[in-house]
């Protein structure tokens, strides 16, 4: 019973963290903007963080799963408590990142939240993998697409005139 409440507040924290992507779209002020040539097509994104939103979820039940169940490795304790912290940070970073970017157009400030979640990322990874190689190994595809997201959003920046980042109006 208890795994079944780890894993529904485990889902409910990815698909809250998705709904931000749903709710704050690129829309025609993203597809007006100038992008790297290796942009990838906007159908690879939902299709690319439904995959890092179940494995970001499995890593996270596994070391939730295994802490409250007494079922790590001797010492990993710390590392999953400190994992899930960071886990949770991230989660929240992600959460964070379409509203900045796409609902406040602050290319500057989604490119700040990124790195902040990179960083929690890579934390996560490496306290994940103190206390449970797979659910680290999980993580894995997540750092890699963050560092690719957080190298298109400086392109992005860099490629567009600080004019093209204003709000819009209400």
């Amino acid at each position: 019973m208890f795994e079944a409440l780890i894993a529904l507040a485990l889902g409910a924290a990815v698909v809250a963290a998705a709904a931000t992507g749903v709710m704050f779209q690129p829309g025609e002020w993203y597809r007006g903007l100038a992008k790297p040539r290796w942009t990838p097509p906007n159908i690879l994104f939902p299709i690319a963080w439904t995959l890092l939103y179940a494995m970001m979820a499995i890593a996270a039940f596994r070391v939730a799963a295994g802490l409250a169940g007494g079922d790590l490795p001797e010492g990993a304790a710390p590392f999953a408590m400190a994992g899930l912290c960071l886990w949770a940070t991230q989660i929240t970073l992600n959460a964070m990142w379409s509203p900045i970017f796409f609902g406040a157009r602050r290319g500057k400030a989604a490119l700040i939240c990124i790195c902040a979640l990179w960083t929690a990322i890579l934390g996560t990874l490496i306290c994940f993998a103190g206390a449970d190689a797979v659910a680290a190994a999980l993580l894995v595809p997540y750092l890699v697409w963050a560092t690719y997201a957080g190298a298109l959003n400086a392109a992005i920046v860099r490629m567009n005139p600080p004019a093209a980042f204003r709000a819009p109006a209400d």
